[in-house]
This record gives structure tokens, sequence and C-alpha cells, in this order.
């Protein structure tokens, strides 16, 4: 079945996944009126990658995401271990003593638990919410979740607590550290992972979504080793979720050094390494949200990482699902670039389906299937990258500009910090692309036509010989659901629109190289000197992987003192 299973490492990434297995659960129908209401057809999407049978306490079928969720104690809010779904009837509240062993009275001491938010409260009544979400009302993860998840999937870390100033989970070697005493007192893969890959008939891959430039960083570093060690050559996707924006200078200076170290010992063991900050550095006019709400950023973020890997869970029946050993492919072009930068676009539906009718009226008068002008994506083409009739244009990336949000954790938010230590960063650098993957959801496909595979195959040689990029493009008429757990960031859209249309991609090109570059300058400075040196060197080697080969054509270089 190609299942993928998911690991959650703390709050950031847990908001970030909530909103993903939100959207996984609205593609389930569960009557024909359900199914009618959805167009285009939301049964292209196969829940069996993603989710796993089973039988609850009243033995009932259950269906619930493959996926092991760690958080602090206090991160889980209302949410239970036991829910709804497995509780026997008739339990006692704190499921008490046997007779029998004591008869003597006895004294419960119970911490006070947090209340459900209405949201839940409506859910849990099978009724409407009596009042949209908002900022005020999000106080946990948990609060706007809408999926049952099975116990084994719930593990409170409770060594340390959620925004604790006493004991703060921020630096990375705290979160290493934790890891190795968790696993050498339980051996965390068979308590926690193995009885899920074990349940797997082929599993496809591990995603991991995790907080990068805190301690998360370090937990998530060593549990990416243990599972190489366990699962050999197998697919590994780590999402590394930084936190953006600017902080105090010593603050902003332990964020860096923690993504430092994630990027170099992370990027080593998985297959995919994709550092993303919750706050893009610009924002497009039809954005609108509340910065400091991780369920406004979060919310974002998903728009563009679960359109990513939409792919990767359609029916194969369909004939358009990619493994992500497919997509790795095409982004680690000569087995080297494993590190890959998120980028996407969100489109109005009506505007596609003005380009649809335009298209159509065109080929009506003219005979002619070319696309009339591309407004949808602002590129020139439906790559970025065009040939033309003598051979193939340059391989800067002019058409991933051109994409809205960049997501990459990239250079511009250390530039000011570096040049504060008096060093001049280039800004006039070519940027080269190595590889790139594009997925379009909406109609795209009809407004900019459908491509003969013939000819596309052989462009795609064409480009690997000349060593030029390679370029993997997936369709899915599948729109972006906007649900009433999803904060409402596009304003303009969502009074007459229930999904949007969403154009993204990931590439390795050599802005890693620049990022790589500004966090090696920090750990040179700022780092101890036991392992400066081996860090410093293992970021360089990671560098280079993304100059071999090519020429930069920049019109000046890097100084430093």
């Amino acid at each position: 079945m190609h299942e993928i299973i998911t690991l959650q490492l703390g709050q950031r990434s847990n908001y970030l996944a909530t909103h993903f297995w939100n959207t996984q659960e609205s593609y389930f129908t569960y009557t024909d009126s359900d199914a009618d209401a959805n167009v285009p057809p939301v049964d292209s999407v196969n829940h069996d990658i993603h989710f796993r049978p089973g039988i609850g306490a009243d033995g009932t079928e259950t269906f619930t995401p493959r996926t092991v969720i760690y958080d602090l104690k206090g991160g889980f809010g209302s949410l239970r271990k036991i829910n709804a779904l497995y509780e026997m009837q008739g339990e006692g509240e704190g499921g008490g003593m046997p007779r029998g062993l004591w008869d003597g009275n006895v004294v419960v001491h119970k911490q006070d638990s947090i209340a459900q938010s209405a949201y839940q409260q409506s859910l849990d009544t099978g009724l409407p919410p009596t009042a949209p979400l908002s900022t005020e009302t999000v106080r946990y993860w948990s609060d706007f979740n809408r999926v049952f998840y099975h116990p084994r999937s719930i593990v409170q870390l409770n060594d340390f607590e959620l925004n604790s100033r006493l004991m703060p989970f921020e630096k990375w070697e705290v979160g290493e550290e934790l890891f190795a005493s968790l696993d050498k007192e339980h051996d965390l893969l068979d308590r926690d992972f193995r009885l899920w890959a074990e349940e797997c008939d082929q599993l496809q891959g591990i995603q991991i979504i995790t907080g990068a430039d805190d301690a998360w960083g370090g937990f998530a570093g060593r549990y990416v080793e243990r599972l190489r060690d366990e699962f050999g050559k197998g697919a590994i996707w780590v999402w590394g979720v930084e936190e953006g924006g600017r902080a105090q200078r010593d603050q902003q200076l332990l964020r860096m050094i923690n993504a430092a170290r994630s990027m170099h010992d992370i990027s080593a063991q998985s297959s995919m390494y994709i550092p993303i900050s919750a706050l893009p550095t610009q924002l497009p006019a039809y954005v609108s949200m509340d910065r400091s709400s991780q369920w406004h950023t979060a919310g974002l973020l998903s728009t563009a990482l679960e359109s990513m890997t939409l792919q990767s869970r359609l029916r194969a029946s369909d004939g358009r699902r990619t493994t992500l050993n497919d997509a790795e492919a095409a982004l680690t072009v000569n087995g080297k670039q494993r590190i890959a930068k998120l980028q996407c676009s969100v489109i109005d539906p009506e505007l596609l389906e003005e380009q649809r009718r335009e298209r159509g009226v065109k080929e009506a008068s003219t005979g002619d299937q070319r696309m009339p002008g591309n407004r949808v994506t602002g590129t020139s083409s439906t790559s970025g990258l065009s040939d033309d009739e003598g051979g193939l244009q340059d391989t800067s990336d002019a058409g991933l500009r051109n994409l809205d949000m960049d997501f990459f954790a990239g250079v511009e938010s250390e530039t000011t910090t570096l040049l504060s230590f008096g060093q001049r960063t280039n800004i006039t650098k070519k940027t080269h692309v190595f590889g790139r993957v594009e997925c379009f959801r909406g109609d795209f496909e009809q407004v900019l036509g459908e491509g003969n595979g013939e000819e596309e195959g052989y462009a795609r040689k064409r480009r690997r010989i000349a060593g030029l990029p390679v370029v993997e493009n997936y369709y899915s008429s599948l729109r972006y659901p906007l649900l009433d757990s999803f904060p409402n960031i596009f304003p303009d859209w969502s009074d007459h629109t229930n999904s949007v249309a969403v154009h993204c991609s990931l590439s390795t090109t050599s802005k890693v190289a620049d990022r790589v570059k500004a966090l090696q300058r920090v750990v040179g400075r700022m780092v101890g000197l036991e392992e400066r040196e081996a860090l410093s060197n293992g970021l360089g080697e990671l560098g280079e992987a993304y100059e071999d080969g090519w020429n930069s054509g920049s019109d000046s270089s890097d100084d430093d003192l």
C-alpha cells in the first residue's frame, strides 16, 4: 500500500501537523451525498497510505493516522491519550485501584485538566460550531484538531514542561541528551515506532515534522540517526520548522547555531531535509495573518507542505501517484543535493476558471492549443525554465522567484546579523537550479494544457545530459480545502470559495550554499572550540555539494574578515 509513517516532534510541528491531519480527514467521503458535494471528487486519495484500520473498545472499526506525536508536559492541551474511540464504557474517572488489593479509603489527587475549547465541544456533540475559531480561542494545537488518534500516537515527555522558564527546552544539546536518556531507558524505536512499521505492507517512507532551531532539532537528529540504522536506505523526509522573524541578538544567535547543527546532522542521515521558516520574509497581498499566532503561521505552511506531498498519497490506479523516492530522484540530481527549498503560490479558483474560458475561446477561434499568457503563475512558461528552438535556456531560477512565498529558511534573516560583525554578504549571485519538482493542484491542467509525455521525457533527458535542471511537473484537480478549523488568512477569497488552487515547488539550488555559508560563519565565531572544527568543516562539505560542476557567474565574491 506504500504507507507513510509520520513523526511529530514539538509544539510548533504539532500545530503544522494538526492542519495536515484535518485536511486528510476532509478527503473522506462517508455518504454518497458527501461524494457528490466534493468537486472534484476526493476518492483519488488513498487513505490507507496515512491512516491505519483498527478496532475500538466497543468493537467498531476505526481509522486513525499513522503518526507518533511527541510534546512536552502541558503541550497537548485538552487532548486525552484515551479518546472516545478507545475508552471502555462504565470505566471509572480515574481508573481506580482494583478492590481486594486495598480495602481502605482511597484519596485521589488530580491536577486540574485543561478545559475543552468551544470548538471541540461542538465536535463532540456533532453540532456546528457556535462561533468561528480565533487567535484568542486557539490556545493549543488540540483546540482545532478534528481527528481521533490511536492511544499509541500520544507520547508526552514529562522531563520538561511547555514554556518553562526554569528549564527551557531551547538548546540543541538538551534535546540530544533527552533522546539519549529516554532511548537508554525505553528503547524509543521499540516502544513508540516499531509497531507502526510492522503494520505496513510496503513502507513508502517516514515523514518527520520537527522544530529545527530549538532543542527539538537535537532530539530529531538522534531519532533520524536511529531510524537510518534500523531501516537502511528507506526514504526519510524531514521538514525542519524554524521560528523565523526577528528576535533579541542572543536568542537569534542561539536559533542559528541550533539550525546549523540540525542541518549538519539531520541532512547527513535523511534522504531529504527541507528547512522551512514559519514566517516567510515577504507575504503577498492576498495573505492576511497574525504573525504571532502559531495557528495562523502553521496554516499557511500547511497549504504548501500538504500540497507538495499530495502526489505521494494518490491511488496508483489514478496514474498520478508519485512516491517520495520518485521526487528525490528529480531533486538529488547527482546524489549529493539532499537539502531543498519550498516555495508556494495560492490562486483564486475563479482566476483559473477565467483562464480556462480564455483558452477555450482561443482554441475555438484559432485552433491554437497554446496557453494565452500565463497570468496564473506569473512566469512565461509552465515550468519557469523553457526550451527555445535552438536549445535550452540558462539555468537561473527566474521561474522559482515568481512564486509568491519562499519558505526556505534562507539568508535574508541572517544578513543583518552578520553585517553587524563587519562582514559584507554577496547578494548579487546568480542562482543555479539542480532539480525541481512542481505540483499544481486545481484546474491548472486545463489552463496550461497537457504536455506530451514523449516530448517531456525527451526534454528531461536533454536537460540531464546537458547538466541543466531536471524539472518534474505533477497535476491534481483536487484543490486545497479551507475548513472551519483553518484560519481566515485568505480573506479576499473565503467569501466565495471553500477551497483554493495551489502551485508549489521543491527545488535544490545554490541558495542552499548561501545559507550554509551564513551558518558556517556564525558557527566559526560562536560555537565552542571542542565542536567548532567538526561542525564548520561538515557545513563546508555540505555547501560544496551545491557548487560543484557549475560556474556561479557572480559579479563579486564574499569577503570575510
